[in-house]
């Protein structure tokens, strides 16, 4: 009877497992646990499925159906793997949705393709052909010494378009190391270089003192790229979740003196923007956010304002509003079902850029996509990362035709 208990709650915990993938959970103190849980079961349906056939197998053979509670298990486990296999079945158009994206904007897929054997890894490792330089200084602040890492194949290029890359965490936790690094990685083996820098974090420091801080790297970048190997007259930025908004915001803000104290007079300009599940709205108008977003992030930790107070503050941080039309080309990648970084707000963010910018826009929504989707390597982050790449190669060879 133990081991049909154990192949009961293995079916249990597999059919919750996939239908809050499906749905993920909304509530406040589970919104997290349910993201990660969600990011697993989607991202990675098919070792998830393969690893419970081998324990279902082992628990057979040892005699699990001997009691009817172990069939009520294989039963649960079943109906499991046939909604992981439509979660599959999703996730695999991703390629389609690149396509077409591409295919909208008048872009070719180019570069190297995302080998299969990292997907089925998923771990974003490195490789040899790849260095890491770690812990380069670029800022000092207020008692902070702010540090960036740099990625870039092991050639003698100088001539590498660069990348910088912004972590997220909700703006109160994240590093550069943890984030980003298979986009970072791909990025570098295609012969650009990355860059991933790291900002105070709140509640230290308040919006928009983290903005300050990533266009100071985006500064650094100019000055020193090219004891890198890079090409400083070609930048393009990047993030995710709250990176995404920061990211977003130094592009929609170039120049602006009032995110740049001590260095008001330098280029903060960008050649692209991208965006991934980026936050583009903070004061939650189309209430697509948990209801506790606002009181119990945004106004307590991050802006340290009240938003019936002073709007105008969460209105500068929402890069909703900052649209203009000499804005960067943007490229914004999305999963439909991310709980954290509503869809619906990306999907405004995409309408009102294609309203007023007068550049390119590309958006790419990734069905059955969660937050985070890219924290390694999976079918959905590959395509998207190839996609990502298409176009900033695209848009760096359309600079150089122009010059």
């Amino acid at each position: 009877m133990f081991l049909g208990i154990l192949l009961l709650l293995l079916g249990v915990w597999s059919l919750t497992a996939t239908l809050n993938a499906i749905r993920p959970i909304r509530q406040t103190a589970l919104l997290l646990p349910s993201m990660f849980w969600s990011w697993f079961v989607i991202g990675l349906a098919g070792q998830h499925v393969v690893s419970q056939m081998i324990v279902t197998g082992f628990l057979i053979w040892a005699g699990a159906l001997e009691h009817p509670i172990g069939w009520i298990g294989i039963a649960l486990l079943i109906v499991s793997w046939f909604a992981s296999a439509v979660i599959l079945s999703r996730t695999r158009t991703s390629g389609k949705v690149v396509d077409a994206a591409l295919a909208e904007a008048g872009v070719e897929r180019s570069g190297p393709r995302v080998p299969v054997w990292r997907i089925l890894l998923s771990f974003p490792f490195k490789g040899r052909s790849v260095e890491k330089i770690k812990n380069v200084p670029f800022r000092r602040v207020a008692g902070h010494v702010i540090k960036l890492d740099i990625y870039r194949d092991k050639t003698d290029r100088t001539d590498r378009p660069v990348i910088m890359y912004i972590h997220g965490g909700g703006w109160v936790m994240g590093d550069k190391r943890e984030q980003g690094i298979p986009l970072l990685h791909h990025m570098a083996r295609a012969g650009w270089l990355g860059v991933s820098v790291n900002y105070r974090l709140s509640p230290g420091v308040a919006l928009p003192d983290q903005l300050s801080d990533v266009k100071a790297g985006l500064v650094w970048i100019r000055e020193h790229a090219q004891e890198y190997g890079g090409d400083p007259s070609f930048v393009a930025v990047s993030g995710g979740s709250a990176g995404g908004n920061l990211a977003a915001l130094v592009g929609l803000t170039e120049n602006d003196p009032r995110y740049q104290a001590g260095f008001e007079d330098a280029d903060t300009s960008v050649d692209v923007t991208v965006p991934i599940y980026g936050i583009y709205d903070v004061t939650n108008r189309l209430g697509a956010q948990s209801k506790q977003f606002i009181p119990f992030l945004m106004e307590p930790l991050v802006i340290k304002a009240f938003i019936d107070d002073e709007p105008e503050k969460f209105h500068e941080m929402s890069p909703i509003d900052r649209i203009h039309p000499d804005a960067p080309p943007f490229v914004i990648a999305q999963g439909d079902r991310d709980s954290l970084a509503p869809v619906v707000e990306a999907r405004a963010f995409r309408d009102r850029l294609e309203e007023v910018s007068n550049a390119r826009v590309v958006y790419m929504e990734f069905p059955g996509a969660q937050h985070i989707f890219d924290l390694g390597y999976t079918y959905q982050s590959a395509q998207m990362i190839e996609g990502v790449l298409s176009v900033l190669n695209d848009e760096y060879t359309r600079s150089r035709t122009d010059r």
